[in-house]
């Protein structure tokens, strides 16, 4: 099996040396293609040079300010190998610059930014620097078979950040939390143009929803359409069509965003808020569900002057559907990256929530 591993990294090398000449020429993605080369080559380094023991907790659950553990000062060695921490001198007291250093380290890898030192830190901290160089090289080959270039307005929501972003040119100008779909719902990877915004929407509850979640729960309840705002509009392959009307208790909540596609995925609101103060927030059918959708109309209808503040939040609100065309479409890719370099050259790793990763390179 080890030989099979270096053999398919010496193809994998080879394979994406040639394809950089080819990103080269097309001018897309460059800069992050050449940040996450040099991120791969300082794993390597590290690799070839330092040893890299798993570091285990005492017997307390969790270390924080102004705690005194020996293990702190393998934490702080290996941070500091890992660019998130410069030791004056390495000692076994958690201080405010080390809390500052395991915070940045969470925010790199998508942990609560609570400067505790637990169970779930220590088993980021002991992923084998072969898994980190393998997971860049996924990336990086996902980089290059990306279509979308650097150009331009263009929104990127990106799964297993949680994260959505809206760029022009290389700048960010806004990002807001997300929910993505559920396992046994993924989210599909895709790009598109956004054209049209749906204020107040209606839900057209699609079909699977009709007969897995909504029949059973009118067989239990019959006011169940009732009480959650619903009404039946006909009937289709033997099932009610139902639609659930604009209102506080609208799944897709005060508005929703378009780009026709065939898996019919979409970004809108929600009224389950809570949801997004977890850390991992895969729970939807596979709609991409926002957390500032305020913000994400205000930004489309920038150039719009009769969409102030007061219209887009009154037509948020009037329980009326209404649909505004965008003049120019925004492109819109919905993307698939467990590990990035930022553009303060800071690498990001997430969790491979939907097993993309795993499905392309099988180390077990």
């Amino acid at each position: 099996m080890k030989s099979f591993v270096y053999i398919f990294t010496l193809i994998f090398c080879y394979t994406i040396s040639y394809k950089k000449v080819i990103a080269q020429g097309s001018n897309i993605n460059n800069e992050q293609y050449e940040r996450i080369e040099k991120a791969i080559a300082y794993y390597e380094k590290l690799k070839n040079k330092e040893e890299w023991p798993q570091i285990s907790l005492p017997d307390q659950t969790q270390l924080k300010l102004n705690d005194h553990s020996p293990v702190i000062k393998d934490i702080k060695a290996r941070l500091e190998l890992l660019g998130d921490f410069r030791a004056l001198s390495n000692t076994d007291v958690y201080n405010h610059r080390f809390e500052a250093a395991v915070k940045r380290f969470q925010a790199r890898h998508g942990l609560e930014e609570n400067g505790l030192i637990n169970a779930e830190l220590i088993k980021v901290l002991n992923v084998p620097l072969d898994s980190r160089i393998n997971q860049l090289r996924i990336n990086l080959d996902r980089l290059q078979k990306e279509s979308t270039e650097n150009v331009g307005r263009r929104i990127v929501a990106n799964i297993p950040e949680y994260k959505l972003h809206v760029y022009e040119g290389e700048r960010e100008v806004l990002s807001m939390d997300i929910v993505v779909g559920k396992t046994t719902n993924k989210t599909v990877v895709f790009s598109d143009e956004m054209k049209q915004i749906v204020f107040s929407p209606y839900w057209n509850v699609p079909e699977s929803i009709v007969k897995n979640e909504i029949l059973p729960a009118m067989k239990r309840n019959s006011r169940y359409l009732q009480q959650n705002n619903m009404e039946i509009t006909g009937t289709q392959n033997g099932l009610p069509e139902i639609r659930q009307r604009p209102g506080s208790k609208n799944s897709l909540g005060k508005v929703k965003f378009l780009f026709p596609n065939k898996y019919n995925i979409y970004f809108h609101d929600t009224p389950a808020k809570t949801l997004f103060s977890r850390r991992t927030r895969a729970f939807s059918h596979g709609c991409i569900r926002l957390s500032q959708p305020f913000e994400l109309a205000k930004y489309l209808l920038k150039d719009d002057p009769k969409w102030t503040d007061a219209a887009i939040n009154s037509a948020m609100n009037t329980g009326s559907e209404k649909w505004v065309t965008l003049k120019t479409p925004v492109p819109v890719s919905i993307s698939y990256y467990t590990a990035w370099v930022d553009s303060s050259g800071e690498v990001h790793f997430r969790d491979d929530i939907y097993g993309k990763d795993k499905a392309l390179v099988r180390l077990e």
